[in-house]
């Protein structure tokens, strides 16, 4: 199953809505998408999140998993209405909590076959930049978002 990661800027606007559910609708009927992860820290990924539980409710089948940079036993997060689960990726035990979710992100981008992304500035830029980077190796398909 291929999975699809978020990353934009915490600062995004309400007119990538359209842009996102299009994106999502194109990743599960066109690339066969079946898992999305998305994360709790910003405008962005809000717009997303509410995008998905959309997808989902004409895909019920695709699964949508809520990306926690935070041990669950350290900070316990309850799972949202119209998602699956919670997703703590291996191996951020050891990362200090400063650094944990662009950690995280990183894994995220290392292990998802697609990215929808609407970088802003800083970290959300950065790390669009490295998965543009594994895309021109064929390790990745970046989907980047433009506000209208």
């Amino acid at each position: 199953m291929s999975t699809c990661f978020f990353i934009g800027s915490h600062l995004a606007k309400a007119a990538l809505a359209p842009l996102l559910d299009e994106a999502i609708e194109r990743h599960i009927v066109e690339y066969g998408v079946g898992e999305f992860v998305v994360g709790n820290y910003g405008n962005f990924d809000r717009l997303a999140a509410e995008a998905l539980r959309r997808a989902k409710g004409r895909h019920p089948e695709v699964r949508l998993r809520l990306l926690t940079p935070y041990h669950p036993v350290l900070r316990p997060v309850p799972v949202p209405p119209g998602f699956d689960d919670t997703y703590y990726p291996e191996g951020l035990e050891t990362v200090p909590k400063g650094a944990a979710i662009a950690r995280a992100n990183r894994i995220l981008v290392d292990g998802s076959g697609y990215l929808i992304a609407s970088p802003g500035l800083g970290a959300s830029r950065e790390i669009t930049e490295y998965a543009l980077r594994r895309q021109k190796r064929g390790k990745l398909r970046v989907t980047l978002l433009s506000p209208p």
